[in-house]
C-alpha cells in the first residue's frame, strides 16, 4: 500500500476518528464512547443494537444474537487482522465474493470485492455464480435479499449475526398482517378491484425490511422499492390501487409522495399499537398513502438547524441529504437522493465544490478522503455511525473467511422456502421498476479484476 493510499484510508476511517476522540487526542464528539470498543463486547451483553445512532431503539425479543468471537480475533492487532483476511481471500480465490455496503467501516470496505447500496450489492453477487460463498458485510435484511437472489447452493454469510436494522424491525409480519385485517374493515375485500379496476390498497415495502415482509407484499400484489425507484414504484402502485400502505420508513414514503403532489393530509400515519393505527375511518377513506410509524435513526439525527449552520459557515455550500431524513430537512436541502445519487453527485461536481451531506458518517468520511478536490463534511457534527453496520468488524470478517478456508460455513443466512417464493415475486417486480431514463448500473467493483456488477433487470 502506497503512503498516499494509506493516508487516504486513515482520513476515511471513522473508527480511527472515534478512537482519537475517546483518547482525548482529537477534538470533536462522538455519540457514545463505547464505540471505541470491539463490538464483541456488546455481543456478550444484553440484546441491543449497540452504541451508535440506534442505541436508543428497542430491539425486538428474539432478535438474532452473535456467539462469542474466538479470542485470537479479539486480541489480534489491526495489522494482523488485515493480513489474515488477505491470506484467506487469496486461498479462497473465486470461491468467495465479499460485498461491502457504503455504510461499513473503511477497515472492512477495503477488503470488499464490490461496494454499493443493498440493492446494488445483491445484484453484484449475481455476477459471481460460481462463488461458493457470498460474505455480505452489511445488515441482516441485506443478507436475506442476497440469499433470495443467489443460487440455492451458494451460502450467504453475515459476519456478525447481531448486525440487524432497527428501522426494518419497526415493522414485523404480525403487525403488518394485523394492519391489513383492520384496513379490510374499512375498505372491504382488499383483493377485489372496484368498478374502475383499482384495488383498495396496494402494499409497498422498502428494501430495508425483512424477507417475511417482502413475502407479505408479494402475496398481496405489492412491490418492494428502493430509495432510487420509490417514485416509480408509487406511480405504478397508483395505477393499480386507490391508495398505498407504505412501510417501514415513514420519511421515504412521505418525501416521495409529497414530491409527487400528494397532500400531507392524505398521508395519515399508522401506529401499530393503536386501533386503526390511531386514525378514524374517514381519514383512512381519504388517504392516498398510509405511512407506517418507522424511521432510520441515522437519518433522523439531521436537522434544519444543522443545515442553517452549514450555510452560515460555508456560503455556497451544496446540501444533499438522504430521503430517509425528516421532511423539513429534505425541504431545506438542495437535493435529496439515495447513497448512489450522493456518490455520483460528488463525482460529477466541479472541483472546489463544498458539500454538506446528510447520510451515514462512514460514507461521508470516505467520500471526503477520496475527493480532496472538494470540501465534504457531515451535517451532523457528532460522530455517530449506524449502530448495526458498525457491528461488522475486521475480526469477524477474518473469522468467517478462515472458517471457509477450513471448510466450515458459519453465520449462514437462509430464507425459508415458504417465505422465499412470495418474496422473490415482490423483488422481481422491484427489478422491473427502474426510474424512467435511469442508468442501468450496479455496485462498483473495488479491484480491477472484478467483473462489472449485474444490470438492474
Amino acid at each position: 500500500m502506497s503512503p498516499t493510499s494509506l493516508d487516504t484510508r486513515r482520513a476515511a476511517s471513522v473508527d480511527r476518528s472515534i478512537r482519537l476522540i475517546a483518547s482525548g487526542a482529537s477534538g470533536g464528539e462522538s455519540c457514545a464512547p463505547e464505540l471505541a470498543e470491539g463490538p464483541w463486547t456488546f455481543d456478550a451483553g444484553p440484546a441491543s443494537y449497540g452504541p451508535g445512532a440506534s442505541m436508543g431503539d428497542v430491539i425486538p425479543t428474539g432478535s438474532p444474537r452473535q456467539g462469542a468471537l474466538p479470542e485470537a480475533y479479539r486480541l489480534a492487532s489491526d495489522e494482523e487482522l488485515h493480513e489474515r483476511i488477505r491470506r484467506a481471500k487469496q486461498t479462497l480465490g473465486e470461491r468467495v465474493v465479499i460485498l461491502g455496503h457504503f455504510y461499513q467501516r473503511d477497515e472492512v470496505v477495503q477488503h470488499a470485492d464490490f461496494v454499493g447500496d443493498s440493492f446494488q450489492l445483491a445484484n453484484a453477487a449475481l455476477t459471481r455464480p460460481d462463488a461458493e460463498a457470498i460474505v455480505f458485510c452489511g445488515v441482516h435484511f441485506m443478507a436475506e435479499t442476497a440469499d433470495l437472489l443467489s443460487r440455492p447452493e451458494q451460502a450467504v454469510i453475515l459476519p456478525n449475526l447481531a448486525a440487524g436494522c432497527s428501522m426494518a424491525d419497526m415493522a414485523d409480519e404480525a403487525s403488518v398482517e394485523a394492519c391489513w385485517e383492520q384496513l379490510a374493515t374499512v375498505y372491504g375485500d382488499l383483493d377485489t378491484p372496484d368498478a374502475d379496476g383499482l384495488l383498495p390498497v396496494v402494499p409497498v415495502t422498502y428494501m430495508n425490511s425483512s424477507a417475511a415482509l417482502k413475502g407479505f407484499v408479494g402475496r398481496h400484489g405489492g412491490i418492494v422499492c428502493t430509495s432510487s425507484n420509490a417514485r416509480t414504484v408509487l406511480e405504478q402502485a397508483f395505477e393499480r390501487g386507490r391508495r398505498v400502505l407504505f412501510f417501514p420508513d415513514q420519511h421515504l414514503g412521505r418525501n416521495t409522495a409529497k414530491a409527487m403532489g400528494v397532500p400531507l393530509e392524505a398521508m395519515p400515519m399508522w401506529n401499530p399499537r393503536q386501533p386503526l393505527g390511531g386514525n378514524d375511518a374517514a381519514a383512512l377513506g381519504d388517504a392516498r398513502v398510509i405511512l407506517w410509524h418507522g424511521f432510520c435513526s441515522v437519518h433522523r439525527r439531521f436537522t434544519v438547524e444543522q443545515i442553517a449552520q452549514a450555510r452560515r459557515e460555508h456560503p455556497g455550500v451544496r446540501v444533499i441529504v438522504h430521503p430517509e431524513s425528516p421532511m423539513p430537512v429534505v425541504d431545506a436541502s438542495d437535493a435529496a437522493g439515495s447513497t448512489d445519487y450522493i456518490v455520483k453527485a460528488i463525482q460529477a461536481a466541479p472541483a472546489g465544490t463544498t458539500f454538506a451531506i446528510g447520510t451515514e458518517i462512514n460514507l461521508v468520511q470516505r467520500l471526503a478522503a477520496e475527493h480532496p478536490e472538494h470540501t465534504i463534511f457531515c451535517l451532523d457534527p457528532v460522530v455517530c455511525p449506524c449502530s448495526t453496520m458498525y457491528r461488522i468488524h475486521p475480526g469477524y470478517l477474518a473469522w468467517v473467511l478462515e472458517e471457509l478456508v477450513e471448510g466450515r460455513v458459519v453465520n449462514r443466512i437462509q430464507v425459508p422456502d415458504a417465505v422465499a417464493a412470495d418474496a422473490k415475486v415482490a423483488l422481481e417486480r422491484m427489478l422491473r421498476a427502474l426510474p424512467s431514463g435511469a442508468p442501468v448500473s450496479g455496485a462498483a467493483p473495488t479491484a480491477p479484476s472484478a467483473p462489472p456488477a449485474a444490470a438492474r433487470s
